[in-house]
């Protein structure tokens, strides 16, 4: 483990959440020589996905959720991330229009939308990770903020706070007979591209130092030389550092092939509808202010959620029932790596038919309204997974000065404002002492089961396997 100073050379792969937030909190901390390393530029793009960038955190929006069944301290993390969440949000309406990075200067000023979140069985009970979850929201005390739809308190509740009109927004009740279905008041969704600007944009105030580019920025390899780690790009450039930190994402797997076991590349499914603006009536139904985030069958096997659309009227659904993989040869292992639409050499718009068909299923049964608009669009979101779905954030061994930073597994992103604080704290070796550390730490299992990690590429999820869906099955069929 590097002794670290503010004066080191500390270099971060990845300007993703993981890495953009390290970069922010190193930099806050007094840390004077930071870089970022990224082979897609994420300045002028602002991390915007209709722009050409590929990855989990460039997306147009995320989750901010603080159900966690029994994980209390990632609820805790996450209520404290809100209140972060909540400043930015009036930073940035507070800020002269010149002083905001450019993507924020049009469009909705606003990062983080109290939306709620509607988490819907998907069968006649509520399941035992949503009863898990109550219970512990009512020990931490923010119970009265959950509102189901089967306890009349709750609901008389509702009515009072103004939330009674996002309890049922798929009318179950009324044309099934039933409806189970928790509304959690205090989440919602961020737009993911804008917050990532936004962090950048603090990040470069803070004297952090960024190279963006698909030569200069990409990094190909990692060294050590006379005991410190060496960064290669593919210009052929070594840059030579105290410490770096790998936070590349679906691509970290394959720059520290040591993490194969503990981490893997994975991709979830996602699905866009788009709204016409001219059809007033589903506008203002899927408009944030009108419809919650919904989680459908979590634990249940469904697994589908859905957002508000955005300003555009892009109505985003997303399928993680299976996540998938793509393994290929790097450096004499098979690894899974991205397949993407735009940066891979290999590229993919698809996802498997049986993603597409959950998708559709959500929509015909809870959205028949939208039948008619069909898909409009898909994708493939590579992040890394870990094996047991809690954070790697430590230092490789046998690796001087590298370190990782990844590991999302799908629920990071709700964390950008506050992430680094912790991993700063890590990396100066206060680990142990802290609860996070402890949780993030290089770690194995002999479990037989481990997130999937232990199929590899004789498993089912593998992406060469699947049927993936043509531009036909888009459409809804009778």
């Amino acid at each position: 483990m590097p002794t670290i100073n503010s004066s080191s050379q500390i270099i971060v792969v990845g300007s993703g959440v993981f890495g953009i937030s390290t970069a922010l909190w190193l930099a806050r901390s007094g840390y004077k020589d930071v870089t970022v390393l990224d082979m897609q530029d994420t300045a002028t793009t602002a991390y915007d996905p209709l722009a050409g960038v590929d990855s989990a955190s460039a997306d147009l929006n995320k989750i901010i959720r603080f159900s966690y069944g029994d994980e209390i301290e990632y609820q805790r993390l996450a209520t404290e991330a809100a209140r972060m969440w909540d400043e930015w949000n009036r930073e940035i309406a507070q800020a002269p229009a010149d002083e905001l990075p450019e993507r924020l200067r049009n469009g909705d000023r606003k990062l983080w939308w109290n939306a709620g979140l509607l988490r819907m069985s998907s069968e006649p009970e509520l399941g035992d990770f949503e009863i898990a979850t109550l219970e512990n929201m009512e020990r931490e005390g923010i119970r009265e903020f959950q509102f189901r739809t089967d306890d009349d308190t709750d609901i008389a509740r509702a009515k009072e706070r103004g939330w009674a009109h996002k309890l049922d927004p798929c009318h179950r009740q009324e044309r099934f007979g039933t409806h189970k279905a928790v509304l959690d008041s205090t989440a919602g969704f961020v737009y993911a591209y804008k917050s990532c600007a936004w962090t950048q944009h603090l990040a470069r105030k803070a004297g952090v130092k960024f190279v963006l580019d698909p030569v200069r920025g990409k990094v190909v390899d990692i060294t050590n030389k006379d005991g410190r780690p060496v960064v290669h790009t593919a210009d052929g450039i070594e840059h030579s550092a105290d410490l770096v930190i790998v936070a590349g994402g679906g691509w970290t797997t394959s720059l520290v092939p040591e993490v194969q076991g503990l981490l893997e590349t994975t991709a979830g499914s996602v699905a866009n509808v788009q709204i016409p603006k001219d059809r007033l009536d589903l506008w203002e139904k899927f408009a944030p202010e009108n419809q919650p985030v919904i989680s459908w069958g979590s634990h249940q096997g469904k697994e589908v959620y859905s957002l508000p659309r955005d300003e555009n009227g892009v109505f985003k659904i997303g399928w993680r029932k299976t996540k998938w993989t793509n393994f290929k040869d790097i450096r004499g292992k098979r690894i899974s790596v991205p397949k993407t639409a735009h940066v891979t050499e290999e590229k993919e718009t698809r996802i498997p038919i049986e993603a597409l068909n959950g998708i559709k299923e959500y929509i015909t049964i809870n959205f028949p309204e939208l039948v008619p608009l069909g898909i409009s669009s898909t994708r493939l979101c590579w992040y890394t997974d870990s094996i047991d779905n809690s954070f790697l954030v430590d230092f490789v061994p046998g690796r001087p000065g590298v370190a990782v930073c990844s590991g999302g597994s799908g629920h990071g992103f709700k964390f950008l404002p506050i992430l680094g604080r912790e991993v700063v704290k890590i990396l100066e070796g206060k680990g142990s002492e802290t609860v996070y550390g402890q949780m993030w730490r290089w770690r194995s299992s002999s479990e037989p089961k481990r997130n999937g990690l232990e199929e590899g590429e004789q498993g089912p999820r593998v992406l060469s396997k699947q049927t993936m869906a043509s531009e036909s099955d888009l459409k809804f069929t009778n």
